[in-house]
């Protein structure tokens, strides 16, 4: 079942269940209601529903406690604070029955229309929260407040940019506005401007310096600029605070547990993940963290666990997710491929139910490129852009060794590794628009009206919008973002020195690869299904024959698996490449100490190893459909 089809499911319910109870048939309509609650647990207006069957029976405190439970997930509801005033009366608690009388004034005091919105938005009917607001304010004009949580609606529904472009409108009215203030940073966040997130969380911290949410906001920003040491102790004097429940300790362990993980102290990261656990034993985030250091290792009593936790019914889809590709890697490390491939499988299968990728949508892009962006077109647009060699651009596909090739450059004393920088991405979507299933280019033509001058400005912000990334000095940085292979000709034009190094793995092995691992909540969306992984790698192979074609000797082309065979020649041509003297510190890539996010962290703080070449023998039985797809890509050497 979709999200959509999930989302009338349960409004179906609902319906049936008030009609029962209207008909006097209570028992039935909360027999119904307690079947879809393991269902929708999340859903506020079943549990307010339960809570007037309750009553209906007599039974004030379970009636009570679904009024908590409802208001809980959705302040919004005005009916549920009418309904625990009169039952706190009754039951001589004045001071509660205020406070829910003051939460029930308050919402009195807004529109009605916002009312609505704000009870749909909580309960994620996304598109009727939206229209009832956009009703609203045609109706009576705008107002910051509503246009704040048009902006959360716009969000949630993943127009990041109409978010901040209406948070920031807002702001410029009522720059004292702190919650729209909040909101703006934490769109910030999403969009991973995490520099300009930082600058908001620094603002409003000036005056409320011991709020706790915005420490946290504060935190999430420096560790999106690979700033992780501040944040260690910042989470540390947050879990010695009064924390508001379980699960804000257990996401306190997990944020330290990541930073710890990121500066190399494994040990203390573990603890971390383990401690966040205790707080939270279904936390799938976390059981997967530990699996995602590649280095850990489960015990039996761990994997009865995650097993009970995986199979509970309540459990959230993504926190299913997590246990699902955390339960794989634990029964593949035991040797038990076969349940193990089935872990990973119906992690897959799940995770992209969510999915918006589409191969047609990518294949379509790469084809739009290559006929937009010709040798013509570089020749023409010859000397263009800033004349800067710093940035060192590692591109390629999620998986293929381009964290071991970062570690390698970075242990040169000219060379400074940053993370995987959005910034090129986000300037292909300013320029040409990003469609909404894949957020690719979704007009390449445009880069054509792209003038020198503006190549050249957008180089220069290039540089500047990076600085916040190089805290080292050094002359050369790296950015690793994979997906930068798309924009090989956008980087060209504005960076016509910069160094770009393909690193690619042997297909099957990396396919493999990028199915077994879960990627961030929108990141990679087409390592989730077999076909659209070969598709996508086909895809790759194309599109950086083209840039071979257009831009020859522009990419060097490094092949992992070589790396591993002679990584003394493999990183003497990469040196000679980015225009640097040999140096045998990039040999010891794994004595280098540098905060390090993606999954493979830990392995590159070990010597180089061969273990991870043919893993996915493993699993051959279950790749034969990759296999097929994949097609000539499999023996292809050029």
């Amino acid at each position: 079942m979709n999200s959509a089809e999930a989302l009338e499911d349960r409004e179906v319910r609902l319906r049936r269940a008030r009609a029962l109870r209207e008909q006097r048939r209570v028992s039935e309509a909360l027999a119904l209601l307690d079947g879809s609650r393991s269902e929708h647990p999340r859903f506020s207006r079943l549990h307010q529903e339960r809570a007037q069957c309750l009553i209906a029976l007599g039974d004030g405190p379970a009636a009570m406690a679904a009024l908590r439970e409802a208001v809980a997930l959705n302040p919004a509801l005005p009916a549920c604070w009418d309904m625990l005033e009169q039952l706190h009366r009754l039951r001589g608690e004045i001071a509660e029955a205020d406070v829910a009388a003051r939460r029930l004034a308050a919402l009195k005091q807004l529109p009605q229309a916002v009312v609505v919105a704000q009870s749909l938005l909580a309960d994620g009917d996304l598109e009727p929260a939206e229209e009832a607001l956009r009703d609203h304010l045609r109706e009576a004009g705008d107002s910051v407040g509503a246009l704040r949580l048009l902006a959360r609606i716009r969000l949630e529904r993943g127009a990041l940019d109409d978010a901040e472009a209406l948070l920031a409108a807002i702001l410029s009215q009522a720059p004292d506005y702190d919650e729209a203030r909040f909101d703006y940073a934490m769109v910030l966040l999403r969009a991973q401007k995490h520099r300009a997130a930082r600058v908001e969380a620094e603002r409003l911290l000036a005056d409320a310096p011991d709020n706790r949410e915005l420490l946290k906001l504060y935190g999430a920003a420096c560790l999106g600029l690979d700033d992780f040491e501040p944040v260690i102790d910042l989470y540390q004097r947050l879990l010695a605070g009064p924390c508001a429940s379980a699960d804000e300790i257990a996401d306190l362990r997990l944020w330290r547990a990541n930073a710890l993980k990121a500066m190399g102290l494994a040990t203390e990261a573990i603890n971390d993940y383990r401690a966040a656990l205790s707080a939270r034993p279904d936390h799938g985030v976390a059981w997967f963290s530990l699996a995602n250091l590649k280095t850990h290792r489960f015990t039996d009593e761990d994997i009865v666990r995650m097993r009970a936790a995986e199979a509970a019914p309540a459990l959230q889809d993504m926190d299913r997710v997590y246990l699902r590709f955390a339960l794989g890697k634990a029964l593949e490390d035991q040797g038990d491929y076969a349940a193990s491939w089935s872990f990973y499988a119906r992690g897959n299968a799940l995770r992209r139910a969510s999915s918006r990728y589409r191969l047609d949508v990518a294949e379509r892009c790469a084809e739009r490129l290559k006929e937009v962006l010709t040798a013509e077109a570089f020749a023409r647009r010859a000397g263009w852009g800033v004349d800067d060699p710093a940035p060192i651009f590692i591109v390629g596909l999620p998986r293929s060794g381009s964290t071991l090739i970062e570690q390698i450059l970075a242990s040169h004393s000219q060379v400074e590794g940053t993370h995987e920088l959005t910034e090129i991405g986000r300037y292909a979507g300013e320029l040409c628009g990003l469609d909404p299933d894949c957020g690719l280019p979704a007009d390449p033509a445009a880069l054509l009206n792209l003038s020198a001058s503006q190549a050249v400005a957008l180089g220069e912000r290039f540089l500047d919008e990076t600085l916040a990334y190089r805290r080292l000095g050094r002359p050369f940085f790296i950015d690793k973002m994979p997906n930068n292979f798309w924009h090989v000709g956008l980087i060209h034009l504005i960076l016509p020195r910069a160094t770009i190094i393909d690193v690619r793995r042997e297909p099957m092995a990396c396919g493999f690869s990028n199915f077994k691992q879960l990627f961030g909540t929108t990141n990679q969306e087409f390592t989730y299904d077999l076909d659209d992984i070969a598709g996508h790698y086909r895809i790759y192979l194309d599109l950086m024959r083209h840039w071979d074609a257009v831009l020859p000797g522009r990419v060097l082309k490094v092949q992992y698996e070589d790396v591993v065979d002679d990584l003394e020649s493999a990183t003497r041509r990469m040196l000679d490449h980015c225009g640097l003297p040999f140096e045998t510190s990039c040999l010891r890539f794994h004595e280098t100490r540098r905060g390090i996010r993606t999954p493979s962290s830990e392995q590159v703080r070990q010597p180089i190893g061969r273990e991870g070449l043919e893993q996915w023998k493993h699993y051959a039985r279950w790749l034969g459909a990759m296999r097929a797809a994949l097609g000539d890509a499999v023996t292809e050497t050029d």
